[in-house]
């Protein structure tokens, strides 16, 4: 068979759909507003920002001219281009020789051109920070755990440094919960580990757990190798960037505890529990390391040796397209319970099984059952969950995980959110409209 083929011969037509669950009544469907108050640092002054948070780390430790290597590769960063020459304009300042490298695990297809390719896709180039970017899967084992005799793997160039400082986003992670997850103590161990460190962090963590590997590792780097401290970056519920801060190597794992909690507090989440089906525009890398936030669809099914969430906050979840960001890879595509043909032609399978081999996670990258059309994947959820009144029915779509500012949303969850001084009620509802069997209406961002 063709294999461009191969969607359509999985796509199950929006007739048959239909057919078989009796053409049932669809919600009305109206707009809503999630109210936040917010105070972001201005775009024009994040530069500046960054720079500051530099001034706070140890340079004095530091001899003139000193190579600084800054790891750079989480996605979805607001600013993150600024940020970076931010951090290179004060290091320059201070007289040292900063240089970029991807700190990105296995991303790019694992290969030295993919992952500097991927910081170019960021905004992240030699011309656009100031620096030279090196990028390489070239590893060196810098030392064991005490207890496991787990081998730390670290991106040669970096090891072979005067100073280390990552940049990375503070934020929930979407495989464990633990006293820090994402951000810089994350990326100093999977990140800067490589496709090689990653995956044995990830093997380990299967009987070890990432909530408490990730904190011991981050010690033995910092006690081997001259990490100068890291840039912290916390994000609003707009995704907005909200503080930058430089946190030296003493308290390091305490500081950034701190600000995990309060990048909890800022994270935009649906604004209802028991929904009954649930659509996403798109799911991706950019959007979460799972395609869709966990954190946000309640969902982990794949996790290994780590704490299970409650699933039975959504009853389904339909899935319609892949972010162009995420160059096929469809890791996290499992959680969905349906998805639109428009997925399962954009997967990039090799890519999606490399991720989810280093991750550990291939039931992440299960493919649901796949529709022709919208009408089908929304009829074929809303057909699973019971006995349906399209006035009572509690549906919304989003965008996506990461954008939760406005929502479409149906009458019931519409008339609840008129009761409640964090939405306002911006469009009525009204009957869905569809075109050749696709939602008239645009996405919401």
């Amino acid at each position: 068979m063709n294999p461009d083929a191969v969607p359509d011969a999985l796509a199950v037509p929006e007739e048959t759909i239909v057919e078989a669950c009796g053409d049932p009544p669809l919600p009305e469907m109206g707009v809503i507003e999630q109210i936040w108050e917010t105070d972001p640092i201005p775009t024009a002054e994040v530069g500046s920002a960054a720079g500051r948070a530099v001034e706070s780390l140890p340079l004095d430790s530091l001899e003139p001219g000193s190579e600084v290597a800054l790891g750079v590769g989480s996605r979805g960063i607001a600013n993150l281009a600024e940020i970076v020459a931010g951090v290179v304009d004060a290091l320059d300042d201070a007289g040292h020789e900063p240089f970029v490298f991807p700190a990105m695990g296995s991303h790019g297809g694992a290969t030295a051109e993919g992952q500097a390719g991927m910081l170019a896709e960021l905004g992240v180039t030699e011309s656009s920070v100031g620096c030279e970017i090196r990028s390489s899967m070239e590893v060196v084992e810098i030392g064991r755990t005490p207890d496991r005799d787990v081998p730390v793997f670290f991106d040669a160039h970096a090891a072979d440094a005067d100073a280390i400082v990552p940049i990375n986003r503070v934020k929930p992670h979407t495989d464990f919960d633990g006293e820090v997850e994402s951000g810089l103590s994350k990326m100093l161990v999977i990140g800067m580990g490589k496709q090689r460190g990653a995956k044995v962090a990830h093997e380990w963590a299967v009987d070890w757990s990432f909530r408490r590997m990730i904190p011991e590792i981050t010690e033995r780097i910092l006690d081997s190798l001259p990490v100068l401290g890291g840039v912290a970056i916390v994000e609003d519920q707009h995704d907005d960037t909200a503080l930058i801060e430089g946190i030296p190597p003493e308290g390091f794992l305490d500081r950034e505890r701190e600000l995990l909690e309060t990048a909890y507090d800022l994270m935009p989440m649906l604004p209802f529990d028991d929904l009954d089906v649930v659509v996403f525009d798109r799911l991706g890398k950019d959007i979460s390391g799972q395609g869709m936030d966990t954190n946000v669809t309640g969902r982990r099914p794949f996790s290994i040796n780590e704490p299970a969430q409650d699933p039975s906050r959504i009853k389904r979840i339909y899935a319609r397209e892949l972010t162009e960001a995420t160059h096929g890879n469809a890791m996290g595509v499992g959680v969905a319970d349906v998805v639109h043909r428009d997925i399962a032609a954009g997967i990039d399978a090799p890519t999606t099984l490399i991720n989810a081999l280093t991750a550990s996670t291939i039931r992440g990258v299960r493919l649901p059952p796949v529709v022709e059309t919208d009408r089908a994947g929304l009829v074929a959820a809303l057909s699973t969950i019971g006995v349906v009144d399209p006035e009572t029915v509690r549906v919304l779509r989003a965008a996506d995980t990461m954008h939760l500012h406005r929502l479409y949303a149906s009458t019931a969850l519409v008339e609840a959110a008129r009761e409640r001084e964090d939405l306002r009620v911006v469009e009525e509802p009204a009957p869905i409209e569809f075109e050749d069997g696709e939602f008239a209406s645009p996405s919401l961002t």
